[in-house]
């Protein structure tokens, strides 16, 4: 019997980390409605009954949490190398591989990714009206940039070979009529450039980007069409202060946050998506161009001490890997790097929950499990709170379920025929 055949979905005998940092509870029911609403997630001994012809899935103790948030991807490519070169792809064919890493980050265990340059908006809305199966999606669409700054790939004789992943502007002026074509492209989120980066080859992650000026321009504008978040790429210092005092919503990577940058931070409510992955991992000279390599090495050491300073000093942090400069469907390995600086397992799951929630703005509906929440969930084998690394292999995500739609059943933990209750069968 199919999934779609059932109205409800019920998970009992689960040991339930519901992502507000709240205790266990060691034996648990989440029940989510024909809506694909959580109509109730606590102790077994006060759950309601089965709803009627309700599928159930006994998880026999394993451990059932949020449905995870990477708050910093792009799906539209495989890999840094292939971001500045994807003219030479057949679009055809890299549009089945994108639609490959959305289902590979799903069965991760991510069910609500923000892809930040590179992501048409259609993919979104593939995904939203059940074309495609993967996360549900917030796009930047491009990445607003100056001229040589970090998401310009202009060559001499002008041609792009990032395949319009930039959007370029120099003035405020400029800056006000990109924003308006990115909101008209179908933004979610506006990524700029407020410093140079790692895999840019014309600057420094120390070099600054768009000018304060710039930045605020780009939080007015947007204030003036409804709001959206505004996230920052700022890896050098000088670029991350000028990016919290321009009002962004987030600075992500943040490898220069420095004692001033993390007051300025903390007093502004600004969040930060580290991405320690993309720092940590894969720094291999025989696969990377020289001065990505270059530049990573250098900057690992300055990452590390920077943000263990600033989970030590409360600043509000997002989980985000950067997937594509790591390897996609790795994506829940970041909560390992978060608790290595000094998370606990349980902050760290917060930070891939609640917080990414509460920075995507959607955390009324999503991040935690609790009645009234969609019904996005991870059953997972074994403790993370004891080893939060168990999340990094995909293959111990057991079970994925997007408002109570089971995507992932690589036990087939949810095939079995539902039984109606009483009540149900006699109506």
């Amino acid at each position: 019997m199919s999934h779609a055949s059932f109205s409800s979905l019920r998970i009992v005998s689960a040991r339930l980390v519901d992502g507000t940092g709240a205790d266990p509870v060691a034996d648990a029911v989440i029940d989510i409605d024909e809506t694909g609403t959580i109509a109730y997630a606590g102790p077994a001994a006060t759950a309601p009954e089965a709803p009627a012809r309700s599928r159930t899935v006994d998880a026999a103790g394993r451990t059932v949490l949020p449905g995870f948030i990477d708050t910093h991807v792009h799906l539209g490519v495989e890999s840094a190398r292939q971001m500045v070169r994807r003219h030479e792809l057949d679009p055809t064919v890299e549009t089945f591989r994108t639609a490959e890493r959305l289902r590979t980050t799903l069965d991760a265990g991510i069910t609500t990714a923000r892809d930040l340059g590179g992501l048409p908006a259609g993919y979104r809305d593939a995904v939203a009206a059940g074309l495609v199966t993967g996360p549900r999606l917030h796009t930047a669409v491009r990445i607003l940039s100056h001229t040589g700054g970090h998401a310009d790939f202009h060559t001499e004789c002008g041609f792009d070979p990032s395949s319009g992943m930039g959007e370029i502007a120099d003035t405020p002026d400029e800056v006000r009529l990109a924003v308006r074509r990115l909101l008209r492209s179908g933004a979610d989120v506006i990524k700029l450039c407020a410093t140079g980066g790692m895999s840019s080859p014309y600057d420094q992650p120390d070099d600054e980007g768009l000018t304060v000026e710039e930045i605020r321009t780009v939080v007015d504008e947007l204030a003036r069409h409804g709001g959206r978040p505004v996230a920052a790429h700022a890896q050098g210092t000088a670029g991350i202060i000028n990016a919290v005092r321009g009002g962004v919503t987030s600075v992500e990577h943040g490898y220069g946050l420095t004692a001033q940058a993390r007051e300025l931070a903390g007093e502004h409510g600004t969040f930060v998506v580290p991405t320690l992955s993309t720092v940590f991992d894969g720094i291999d000279r025989a696969t990377m161009e020289p001065f990505h390599y270059e530049k990573k090495v250098r900057w690992s050491g300055i990452t590390r001490e920077n943000i263990a300073a600033a989970i030590a000093d409360g600043v509000r942090i997002a989980l985000g890997t950067d997937a594509a400069m790591v390897p996609h469907g790795r994506n829940l390995r970041e909560l390992s790097h978060l608790v290595s600086l000094g998370m606990t397992p349980a902050a760290a799951i917060v930070a891939g929950t609640r917080s990414a929630a509460q920075l995507l703005g959607l955390d009324a509906e999503i991040g935690t499990l609790e009645a009234g929440k969609h019904g996005d969930l991870v059953l997972c084998d074994g403790d993370p709170l004891a080893d939060v690394s168990v999340l990094a292999d995909p293959a111990r995500v057991l079970l994925v379920a997007q408002r109570g739609a089971v995507r992932k059943d690589t036990l087939g933990l949810a095939q079995a025929t539902p039984v109606a209750n009483v009540e149900g069968a006699a109506g």
